[in-house]
């Protein structure tokens, strides 16, 4: 039999299940979809019991049924999702959506005891996002849900409630916790004091290399307490030799630009502009910008397809075309997004009519795309440092179009497209390379 780690790694669209052998190469690969249910506010939210059982299902399977035998299991999942457990290890609450609208309004006086909200998301390192702060999902759910809260007694963040489930083990990682959540403390590198002050307990986050020997299904095997996906994509980078100074641009439903290579601290004006900290599993801050592109692309790939009665995969077999690429940029139009900070995620099929084909419209609205991504890239370098290698994963690493108007827009930086596939869920599986033993 052949020695491997599975990784389950958990998007928000895909869910998928990978067994990588010694050699890290991906020998089986399964992917699978579950259709939203509703949380018990009624807003739609990933069906947790589903994946549950698919992913014990699956395991089972592969070690009754194949011919590969699982050494360690890992975890790699979106981040600001909660699992809430009760006294006896239960999970009493659905997985809430990270997009479920939140009243920022009624934590003002939390913020204000804070030092206020600049100060409060400087020293986090995560911007005021509502239900992506995981933090102040937990002070939502202390405020309105109180008889569910009475209940609570562990909190895990979702990468490490997948662990949980075969080692029941309550445990936190860097990745997960540095992620936005407004609960990390950048300035002093531990948990911030509010926590005690609301009378919270989250576990002691350990390095992401670190394992439980756990039987399951009558066989031990090494089980990681899981990462934050975007934070696991840069792994495979930094585990790479001679690397000189780079830019991940870790793209998908969000588009993550990570500098792990940033000595200054994170500032008001960065804030300000979607940009925030994440940290590797061994603890080091990487600065990030983080933007909701990925999505602003998909609901207008839904428009354009409606709009000018193509498939909607049409964008996939567009021609490059460098002349409209430099008569875009030379035009420099705002039409899909703003100047500023978006805040609409939402497609506008009455612009659409501004234009006379499908390939003009699309090269603009992946122009915009582009221009704030370099913008964010931008924002995150250290001053004085001369960025060289920007490196791209994820779905917009095919897409030529988004290529071609970064180089045109910055055209001092070298595009590499990242050689491994899969980077969130091979990250996870290096980190389990002392059990594959």
């Amino acid at each position: 039999m052949k020695d491997v780690i599975a990784v389950i790694d958990i998007g928000k669209t895909n869910k998928k299940l990978f067994l990588f052998d010694v050699n890290f190469e991906v020998v089986y690969e399964d992917s699978i979809r579950f259709e939203e249910i509703t949380d018990d506010d009624g807003f739609c939210c990933d069906n947790i019991e589903a994946i549950e059982d698919w992913i014990k299902k699956r395991i089972k399977e592969i070690q009754d049924q194949s011919p590969y035998k699982i050494k360690a299991i890992n975890f790699s999942t979106h981040g600001a999702s909660l699992v809430y457990l009760n006294k006896a290890g239960e999970r009493i609450t659905p997985l809430y959506n990270y997009l479920k609208p939140l009243n920022l309004d009624d934590y003002l006086s939390f913020y204000e005891s804070q030092g206020g909200v600049e100060e409060f998301s400087r020293k986090t390192a995560s911007p005021a996002y509502g239900m992506l702060n995981t933090g102040i999902q937990m002070l939502a759910l202390k405020k309105h849900k109180p008889e569910v809260w009475k209940n609570v007694h562990a909190i895990l963040h979702y990468p490490q409630y997948l662990s949980y489930l075969f080692t029941h083990k309550i445990t936190a990682d860097y990745t997960s916790i540095g992620a936005h959540t407004a609960t990390w403390d950048y300035d002093n590198m531990q948990y911030h004091n509010w926590l005690e002050e609301a009378q919270i307990s989250l576990p002691e986050p350990s390095r992401g290399d670190k394992a439980v020997i756990t039987e399951i299904n009558g066989e031990h095997i090494a089980v990681g307490s899981g990462l934050h996906d975007s934070s696991s994509s840069i792994i495979p980078l930094l585990k790479q030799k001679n690397m000189r100074d780079f830019v991940l641009l870790s793209t998908g439903t969000w588009i993550i630009t990570m500098n792990p290579f940033s000595k200054e601290t994170l500032t008001q004006h960065q804030l300000k502009n979607n940009c925030l900290c994440f940290m590797t599993p061994e603890k080091q801050q990487v600065k990030s910008s983080m933007q909701f592109l990925g999505r602003i692309h998909e609901v207008y790939l839904k428009a354009f397809s409606t709009h000018f009665n193509v498939d909607i995969d049409t964008h996939l077999n567009l021609e490059l075309t460098p002349d409209l690429g430099r008569k875009i940029l030379e035009q420099d139009a705002h039409v899909f997004l703003s100047e500023g900070i978006d805040t609409d995620f939402e497609a506008h099929p009455e612009l659409l009519k501004n234009f006379s084909s499908y390939e003009e419209a699309y090269f603009q609205l992946i122009y915009e795309i582009s221009k704030k991504v370099i913008q964010g890239m931008d924002l995150i370098s250290d001053e004085n440092a001369v960025l060289k290698d920007v490196y791209i994963s994820g779905g917009f690493n095919r897409n030529k179009i988004f290529i071609l108007f970064l180089e045109l827009l910055k055209p001092s930086i070298t595009i590499k497209i990242s050689d491994c596939k899969n980077e969130s869920a091979l990250g996870a599986a290096l980190l389990m390379k002392s059990y594959l033993k």
